[in-house]
């Protein structure tokens, strides 16, 4: 795949990764309609070619593994689209002692530009 074909599918796929993460509808009609989604973001297949959607927990494949998988389907006719459910964030909070090491409790910092209180 050549440079500038590269790019326009990662920016694709990209597009599609985002949408599917904050777009529940949008995830729906990317495996109902992967065909006219895909056309949507940039990417036309041809006719005669097959659609795999694979959701999954995991990040698998990376995005080198996916450009490798699409160039695949290129040659064989049959593409397969990796799209992990979106990315689980946590929220947990934060201990008083993690705060304290944030906000510069643990932090000791000496100016080492010349001698003073902190230096010496």
């Amino acid at each position: 795949m050549e440079a500038r074909e590269k790019a326009a599918f990662i920016s694709a796929y990209t597009t599609i990764l985002t949408k599917a993460w904050s777009d529940e509808s949008f995830g729906e009609r990317l495996e109902a309609e992967s065909r006219t989604v895909l056309a949507e973001v940039g990417l036309e297949l041809p006719a005669s070619a097959t659609v795999l959607i694979v959701r999954s927990l995991n990040g698998d494949p990376d995005l080198d593994g996916q450009v490798a998988l699409w160039e695949e389907g290129k040659a064989s006719g049959s593409y397969q689209l990796h799209v992990p459910v979106a990315p689980q964030i946590e929220t947990k909070e934060l201990s008083e002692s993690d705060l304290a090491a944030v906000s510069g409790g643990d932090v000791t910092i000496c100016c080492c530009c010349c001698p003073c209180c902190c230096c010496t």
